[in-house]
């Protein structure tokens, strides 16, 4: 079947790894930079800034790629403000073909102006509960702390306060150069008392040393990104993989990895969307799942990437199909309501344009 953005933008999706402040419109930063008083944008024109945050973030350094989001942070630090960027977070989601979505936030980073990390939360969970009721799409949120702060137990200890209310688990993330996971060990000891999901940002820029803290030290349930486990596979003299211990672990346990290929090119993770490692853990049967990480910085859409998967390894709506299941099955969304997304949802939608094809 030949692939075009209308057919996969059909396609039911779902979507682990996106960072409510990674995923702005332009003209919206624009609008709450004027309505708020927040001064420093590099540009007031719509198709001006947007241009500049995608070259802001395709400098092949992490460090440098995190620079871009002091202004998406700079205009969300009043509830309104979060509410609408999570509103239109799910609303623009939903369009592209969502139908579950994970959304992570630092709530920490919106409490410049006085806000607290309850009211964050709150103001955010009514944004995606109007999206949700008008599109249909469903939304758990994320609720995560940064691994150059301190304050990660204090934002853990939130998560749970409201994790009856549309928070699905937790997250840490940020610079991993100098920050690693074990750093937090406390507030993921907390979380784990309390029967909490969590996922962690890990094998991005760090390899197997970074997912094996996270894994091994910190019990993290999926990898934000581990991309990098692809460092613990060797080759033979005939090219067969061979698995280290650690990526034999990941593959044996069915932890999920997160990966976001679009973003792993900007961040230097990998040279190309042709070179990522993508397709050589699908073949080794790794728990792969497909992620947007940052929409606008990256300039990108879950249509997008799988496009751009489609153009590099030919990938068709079968291995879409695949990769939306394992997503869902990786989900912090309770047994029964995935299985229910998975068997009502995402198999007839994908059958039905398979059948058309």
């Amino acid at each position: 079947m030949d692939l075009d953005l209308e057919i996969l933008r059909q396609t039911p999706k779902v979507v682990l790894h996106d960072h409510l402040d990674g995923g702005l419109r332009p003209a919206t930063v624009i609008e709450l930079a004027d309505q708020y008083g927040y001064q420093g944008l590099p540009s007031t024109d719509v198709a001006e800034l947007a241009q500049w945050f995608h070259l802001g973030a395709d400098r092949r350094d992490l460090g440098l790629y995190l620079e871009t989001f002091e202004h998406t942070v700079g205009v969300m630090q009043t509830a309104d403000a979060c509410r609408r960027v999570a509103y239109e977070c799910g609303q623009d989601l939903a369009a592209d073909g969502v139908v579950y979505a994970e959304i992570r936030y630092a709530p920490s980073l919106m409490t410049a102006e006085g806000l607290s990390l309850d009211e964050v939360i709150e103001a955010t969970t009514e944004g995606f509960n109007q999206a949700s009721a008008e599109s249909g799409i469903i939304i758990g949120t994320l609720v995560t702390a940064m691994r150059t702060s301190q304050d990660s137990l204090a934002v853990a200890e939130a998560a749970g306060r409201h994790r009856d209310q549309g928070v699905v688990g937790f997250d840490i993330a940020g610079r991993e150069a100098g920050y690693p996971p074990t750093l937090h060990l406390e507030a993921f000891q907390y979380l784990q008392r309390e029967n909490f999901h969590f996922t962690i940002h890990a094998g991005e820029a760090f390899g197997p040393a970074s997912i094996w803290e996270a894994v091994q030290f910190c019990g993290a349930e999926r990898l934000g990104h581990g991309v990098r486990i692809v460092d613990d596979i060797t080759f033979d003299r005939d090219g067969q993989p061979k698995l280290g211990r650690l990526a034999n672990f990941v593959r044996n346990r069915r932890i999920p990895l997160e990966l976001c290929p679009t973003s792993n090119v900007h961040t230097g993770a990998v040279e190309s969307i042709a070179h990522h490692p993508i397709g050589l853990l699908r073949s080794l049967g790794f728990r792969v799942t497909l992620n947007t990480d940052n929409r606008l910085m990256s300039d990108v859409s879950m249509t997008s990437e799988m496009m751009a998967l489609h153009e590099s390894f030919n990938w068709g709506l079968p291995d879409f199909r695949w990769l939306t299941i394992n997503a869902m099955k990786s989900a912090f969304l309770p047994f029964d309501q995935r299985l229910d997304l998975i068997n009502e949802v995402i198999k007839p939608g994908y059958d039905a344009l398979i059948d058309q094809g």
